[in-house]
């Protein structure tokens, strides 16, 4: 694990720093992967997918400020916040443009990086998230599981959320992923928890944004998340053009750690158009290119 001190915290990351610095699949690398977490978890929660494509190209996964290894500020904390960190990480390690793959408040995460960051976005993978606006309701409520959990810690919320977090399938065939869930959600600090749900309550509305987008994008949902249903995913996918979705059957809401084959196999598709497509722009510009 390494460490950078970015707007006046620390993020702790992992950086598979491989092959993917080398020449390699054409006229260029590999493009970068940053996978960002979703809440309240922490970077070994994309474990399978870093291990799947960290051999191939760079694979940099973080922990968000307040998560994880990084450092825990109270308060609020807003998804502008957690996007500036990224691209103070990624200048940090030097990589200047990437593919953005985010789970739930990751993908929101992702979709704030993206309104503020286009030009360094190769591609995009929102996972079980969506993109409206809090409503009153859920403003409400999130500002109040905040101060819950403030008050007496993560025990009861993990272990309420844990048969919503991850489907029936997987608590029945796969109870190792359900105890790394339920690891996740006991480990997180309360505070960062909680700023991070109060965060979340004051995030902008991401439709309008989601026409903009013009790269390479996998929207993936679990067939069975409660959370966030298919019916968001297919609303991403629908006003984004040229998306791809995916639903995974078996899974909850993290199909990476449910059915991490069937997730992966979707992933390197769309690597792979992006690298394609970033192979084809260099060609371009080349000598005779335009």
């Amino acid at each position: 694990m390494g460490t950078v001190a970015v707007g006046g915290v620390t993020i702790g990351y992992d950086d598979s720093a491989g092959e993917g610095d080398a020449p390699g699949g054409g006229s260029t690398g590999p493009v970068p992967l940053l996978l960002v977490h979703g809440h309240p978890f922490d970077r070994t929660m994309w474990a399978p997918q870093a291990a799947a494509f960290g051999a191939a190209r760079r694979v940099v996964v973080p922990d968000l400020r307040g998560y994880g290894a990084s450092t825990v500020q109270p308060g609020r904390t807003g998804l502008d916040v957690f996007a500036g960190d990224l691209a103070a990480l990624l200048d940090a390690l030097g990589i200047p443009r990437a593919v953005l793959c985010g789970l739930s408040m990751g993908g929101q995460v992702v979709l704030e990086f993206q309104r503020r960051f286009a030009g360094r976005v190769a591609g995009l993978v929102l996972a079980d998230t969506f993109a409206q606006a809090e409503t009153e309701a859920g403003r409400k409520e999130r500002y109040d599981r905040a101060a819950v959990l403030e008050r007496d810690g993560m025990a009861a919320y993990a272990h309420g959320v844990l048969d919503s977090m991850v489907g029936p399938a997987t608590v029945r065939d796969r109870p190792e992923v359900a105890a790394h869930v339920l690891r996740m959600m006991l480990g997180a600090p309360p505070l960062g928890a909680a700023a991070a749900l109060r965060g979340r309550a004051e995030r902008p509305d991401y439709t309008p944004t989601l026409a903009r987008i013009a790269v390479p994008t996998l929207v993936a949902v679990g067939r069975d998340d409660v959370f966030t249903p298919v019916s968001d995913a297919r609303f991403l996918h629908e006003h984004i053009a040229g998306s791809r979705l995916v639903v995974v059957e078996g899974a909850g809401h993290l199909p990476n750690l449910e059915q991490p084959a069937a997730f992966d196999a979707a992933l390197a598709e769309l690597l792979a158009a992006v690298d394609a497509a970033a192979d084809a722009a260099v060609d371009g510009a080349g000598p005779g290119g335009s």
